[in-house]
């Protein structure tokens, strides 16, 4: 296992088990939507993307082809979804929006309507990841030549799938940035839909 590798394994892990053990210890400070938030996150981004990324359903390869045997080793095949998908709903969707919470001077009034620059925050942060994942952590997995499986919330596929930038010698395509284009308008509104439902709290960690 070379370091790279370590650092990857580490920060997959990390970001998908410390929001959930931070989410079970803190439940009765936070808003009795953030669990809801959090599952739904989860499932959207599991239907979504992970699971059809994760064995290449169509037109796509399996990330057993797309990545080294020391991960593949490290996070299993039928785990690596799970994984992903615990961190995309923690550090991103949950992340951001604690995010959008912290600037707008912890004013819960946030969650409560919608606001554009609240909304670009929670844009820039989510894009934002993406872009280093797709730059520094799953760079070798993303490469040009290796196939990524269409997807619901990629409905174009790796059809139409145009080269935005190039990043020292490492592309960033449209198809792995549009779930994270699409997700964060959804998000926030699901948010504001449930702080109505919940009547929510002002707690929030």
């Amino acid at each position: 296992m070379n370091f790279e590798e370590a650092r990857v394994i580490a920060i997959v892990y990390f970001s998908a088990v410390v929001p959930l053990i931070l989410i079970l210890r803190h439940r009765h400070k936070m808003p009795s939507w953030v669990p809801v938030i959090y599952i739904g996150s989860f499932l959207v981004c599991a239907i979504g993307w992970e699971i059809w990324f994760t064995y290449g359903l169509i037109d796509g390869d399996s990330v057993m082809i797309r990545r080294s045997p020391v991960l593949n080793a490290w996070i299993p095949l039928h785990i690596n979804w799970i994984v992903n998908s615990l961190a995309d709903a923690g550090t991103i969707c949950l992340g951001g929006l604690w995010l959008m919470w912290r600037l707008n001077g912890k004013n819960m009034q946030v969650f409560h309507q919608w606001n554009w620059l609240s909304f670009m925050i929670l844009f820039v942060w989510c894009v934002g990841q993406n872009l280093f994942v797709e730059l520094f952590l799953y760079h070798d997995q993303l490469a040009v030549g290796k196939e990524l499986s269409w997807a619901p919330l990629i409905p174009t596929g790796n059809y139409f799938n145009p080269l935005l930038f190039e990043f020292n010698g490492r592309a960033v395509m449209f198809q792995t940035q549009l779930p994270w284009i699409i997700l964060p308008a959804v998000l926030y509104t699901s948010v504001i839909h449930c702080m109505k439902l919940t009547a929510g709290t002002n707690k929030l960690l």
